[in-house]
Order: structure tokens, then C-alpha cells, then sequence
């Protein structure tokens, strides 16, 4: 009875522990307000709004301000705003850091280490849950990253889906034109029903008709 018992704990332990992960491919992406940081401004937050105004949405959760890849990932996705703009997405940097660390950030010199102003707002997750929603928050009080992100990204589209998820550990940068890539990729699979996007696919290249039959045009192509 009592082994029996600690079983049903542990069960309910552990399903407690995972209903907090929300976020996942094909899934409704978990919805927040928070405060961020934009044109050396507080901003509110609701991530809701994005897809009431029909817009994709890509989240790039970081692990800590003033640290050594982070900057350089935040300058990469900053300075190709044009081109999310041109693919209707918007990105949003989350962090467990506050908003006022934010904005200080924001107004050090990139030479010391700063991020200078940049063109997408710095989100404040100081109380966790977003991170902890997305599965990015590091939890193991041993771990020396304990309490903050890991590198996880997050395409969203406009109905509020999640189209694609990626976690990295602390010590690798993300490619921003991979992910230009991955956005270019979904909305013309969307926008051309029946067609998928094969291996290293470029607008402009083969895409591949995803049934038995037609399919073999492009193998016959691209595979003799």
C-alpha cells in the first residue's frame, strides 16, 4: 500500500513538473506580458498581440546580460531587422535579467561590452515563468547557469503556432540566416499547400510535392 502510494507521488511529481513546459512544435505557443526594453524605453508586452495583428514571431531567449556571446547574437538579429520586417516577423529577446538591467545594457558602448540601441525590444523575464513555460530555464540549483535561459529559439506564426524550437547550451551563438532561412521556408510551405522544402532549401530552389508520386520529380532532378 505505502510502495504504492510513494508511486502515485512520484507520478503526480513528475506530471506536475512537466505541465510547466507548454511550448512545443505544432502546439499553441504559451502566451505573456512582461516588461521590456525599446528606444531607451519600458514597454509592455503582450505576446498575445502579435498574432492578433497576423505577424510571425521569433523568440530568442539568452541567458545573461553583459555577457560574451549574447551581445554578439543580439547585434546579429538587430541589424537584419529589415529583413524580418520584409518576412512580416518581429523578434523579441528574452532574458531573466530586469528592465532596468536591460535599459543599462542598451546604454553601454558595444566596445565595453554593451549593446548599444537596437531595433528589437529586450524582454524582462524576472519572475521566470516565461523561460520556464518555453523549457529554457536552467532549474538545477547546482548548475552555475541555475536561474537563467538557455539559447532557445522559437518561430511562431500567426495563428500562434509553433513552427520551430531550438536549444542551444550557453557556449554556442545562433546563425540569424538560418533562421531567415527556416521563416522563408514555413511561409512558402504555407502559401503553397502540398509543397515541402527539402535539405538547404533557398527561395528560388526546388521545392519537392510531398506524396509518393510526385515526389520523384525532384528526386529524378537532384538524386540520379
Amino acid at each position: 500500500m505505502l510502495s504504492s502510494l510513494l508511486i502515485l507521488l512520484v507520478m503526480a511529481a513528475v506530471a506536475m513538473a512537466s505541465s510547466d513546459v507548454a511550448a512545443r512544435v505544432r502546439y499553441g505557443a504559451p502566451d505573456f506580458k512582461a516588461k521590456a526594453v525599446m528606444n531607451d524605453e519600458f514597454i509592455d508586452i503582450h505576446f498575445a498581440e502579435y498574432q492578433e495583428r497576423k505577424e510571425w514571431s521569433v523568440l530568442l531567449f539568452y541567458p545573461f546580460d553583459y555577457t560574451f556571446v549574447c551581445p554578439t547574437e543580439l547585434l546579429s538579429y538587430s541589424s537584419n531587422f529589415d529583413k524580418f520586417e520584409e518576412l512580416n516577423a518581429k523578434v523579441l529577446a528574452i532574458s531573466t535579467d530586469s528592465h532596468h538591467a536591460h535599459l543599462a545594457w542598451t546604454r553601454a558602448n558595444r566596445e565595453d561590452g554593451g549593446v548599444g540601441q537596437l531595433k528589437i525590444p529586450l524582454v524582462a523575464d524576472t519572475a521566470h515563468d516565461i523561460s520556464r513555460k518555453y523549457g529554457v530555464l536552467v532549474t538545477d540549483p547546482e548548475d552555475e547557469m541555475y536561474g537563467a535561459a538557455l539559447r532557445g529559439l522559437f518561430i511562431v506564426d500567426p495563428t500562434g503556432k509553433i513552427r520551430m524550437m531550438q536549444i542551444n547550451d550557453d557556449s554556442v551563438g545562433r546563425n540569424v540566416e538560418e533562421t531567415i532561412r527556416l521563416l522563408q521556408g514555413f511561409q512558402y510551405a504555407d502559401a503553397h499547400i502540398g509543397e515541402a522544402c527539402p535539405a538547404s532549401w533557398q527561395p528560388g530552389s526546388d521545392s519537392i510535392k510531398a506524396n509518393p508520386y510526385e515526389s520523384k520529380e525532384y528526386f529524378k532532378k537532384h538524386h540520379q
